[in-house]
């Protein structure tokens, strides 16, 4: 099976990397990974838990990916953790692994948030307004959410309310 050893392949270089994952029941297809904030950004210094959910159809069809410890952006739900991005949702291929995701893709969406697509529009209209203070905003949600003790404390179950955007439906089509 092409897929499971995909899935082995690619969970087995995020294991091997500088990320903290914990697997969920020693299950390949549903771990934590401690993502650090992107240097030069308000984001800096934070940590938050991301929990990852890889569907049997991966790599063919995307992963879930949600911020379990509160973040402040326009492309991410503040309250639930979904992240709003393309490359993740509509442009996801089979070329892309786990990596790519940590290393590349949620760093971008931090560093150039994308105000006209937003989850969160309060973030985003804070953004276009003034940046400056949408900036000390997300800062403050960094030392008041993403500290070690924070992270330790997060709780991140699988959101039964999952937005259209955070994920192409690997769960909820099951669930149907």
């Amino acid at each position: 099976m092409a897929s499971k050893k995909r899935i082995e392949t690619d969970v087995m270089k995020l294991l091997m990397s500088d990320y903290k994952v914990s697997l969920v029941n020693d299950n390949l297809q549903e771990f934590f990974v401690r993502f650090n904030g992107p240097k030069d950004t308000p984001f800096a210094g934070g940590i938050w838990k991301v929990r990852v959910e890889l569907p049997d159809q991966y790599p063919y069809k995307s992963p879930s990916i949600g911020f379990c410890n509160r973040i402040y952006h326009p492309n991410i739900d503040e309250t639930s953790g979904s992240i709003c991005l393309d490359v993740i949702n509509q442009t996801w291929s089979p070329m892309f692994d786990m990596i790519n995701i940590f290393e590349t893709f949620i760093p971008q969406l931090l560093r150039y948030p994308n105000p006209a697509d937003p989850l969160n529009g309060e973030a985003a209209s804070l953004l276009i307004r003034n940046s400056s203070a949408y900036e000390a905003k997300v800062r403050e949600h960094v030392k008041k959410y993403a500290t070690k003790e924070a992270v330790n404390m997060a709780s991140c179950n699988a959101s039964d309310d999952e937005d259209e955007c955070s994920s192409i439906g690997s769960i909820d089509e099951d669930d149907e």
